[in-house]
Formats: C-alpha cells, sequence, structure tokens
C-alpha cells in the first residue's frame, strides 16, 4: 500500500511526464500536511537546478529553519548529489524514497551525516522510471550529470 504522500509525490512525477520532463516528484510534508509539492521540470523551465525535490522546496518557499527540522521529504527517486545537499542544508531529518533501483543517489552521505530514509521500492515508481529511462536515455543521462 501506497502512502498518501508518496502518492502525491507520484503524481507529481505523473505531471512532470505529461509536460514533456523527466517523471520524478515530491512533496515536502510538515505535521501531516503538504507544504510544498513539485516534480523534476528541467525540461519544461530550461532550468539546471530544477529536480523534483528542489522544485518541492522552491514551491515550499521561504521557511523558518524549525519548519525544515520538523519535515519529511517525499521522492519518487533516490535524491541525487545536488538534491541531498539541500536537504542537509535545510536539516530535513527523513526522506521517505519511491525507489531506488533505476537510480542509486547519495544515499549514504544522507545516512552518514543522521538523516533517517525510507526506501519504499513502489513498483510505480520504478516503472515510471524505467520505462522513461528506455525511452529517453540521453535526456536521463543530462539529467543525472553523466
Amino acid at each position: 500500500m501506497t502512502d498518501e504522500f508518496l502518492q502525491a509525490a507520484i503524481e507529481e512525477a505523473r505531471a512532470g511526464l505529461a509536460e514533456g520532463g523527466i517523471p520524478i516528484g515530491s512533496v515536502l510534508v510538515h505535521r501531516g500536511k503538504i507544504i510544498g509539492r513539485g516534480h523534476n521540470r528541467r525540461v519544461q523551465q530550461g532550468s539546471a537546478i530544477l529536480h523534483g525535490e528542489m522544485d518541492a522546496l522552491e514551491n515550499a518557499g521561504r521557511l523558518p529553519a524549525q519548519v525544515y527540522r520538523e519535515s519529511v521529504l517525499y521522492t519518487t527517486l533516490s535524491p541525487c548529489p545536488m538534491c541531498s545537499g539541500a536537504i542537509l542544508l535545510y536539516g530535513i531529518p527523513k526522506v521517505v524514497i519511491g525507489e531506488n533501483t533505476t537510480f542509486m543517489g547519495d544515499e549514504n552521505l544522507l545516512r552518514q551525516r543522521g538523516i533517517t530514509l525510507e526506501i519504499a521500492q513502489n513498483a510505480e515508481c520504478i516503472a515510471l522510471m524505467q520505462h522513461f529511462i528506455e525511452q529517453h536515455p540521453t535526456l536521463w543521462h543530462e539529467d543525472i550529470g553523466e
């Protein structure tokens, strides 16, 4: 069973795909409420940095440090080094990851720095990414800096 917040991140991933982008979504949750949601919009916005997690943080807006320290970030895919850096910078203590089979981000760094990671290995997250990578390998490699 997928929890409601991971499901919201999956909805964001689907929205990104429908816009012609990369299907990675994320939501920032504070005290049981979504306060920021986003999806990878690098293609749509011509952006170098708008990964799903970065978009969710941006859409949450400027927040007091305490809010981040009480929040959980949900993401459909294991966070890359850039997104992991943002998680560490803002002190987000827990990340729920939809899957890490198609891409393993900087999970070791996050764990080493005390971040709690919960890996769902959600079948829909895996299928979205596998299909996208098969269909758009060049765009995928650009997105992860390869």
